[in-house]
């Protein structure tokens, strides 16, 4: 996934002005303790983010 795409995705569940602040800073345990911004910054890819970030906030499974 994109991360363009990624950010859409996000941004359609959360609303694009809650988006990168909530992504700057919920901590996620399925990210091994890393809010969205660390895990794109240290390269962890994007579908295993969006996986725990649609987990995390229990998105309908058609968002998958």
């Amino acid at each position: 996934m994109r991360l363009t795409d990624f950010w859409e995705r996000l941004e359609f569940a959360l609303g694009a002005g809650y988006a990168r602040s909530w992504a700057a800073d919920y901590v996620i345990a399925e990210l091994g303790g890393r809010t969205v911004l660390q895990a794109i910054d240290e390269g962890i890819d994007t579908v295993d983010i969006w996986r725990a970030v649609h987990a995390e906030l229990q998105l309908p499974a058609r968002d998958r």
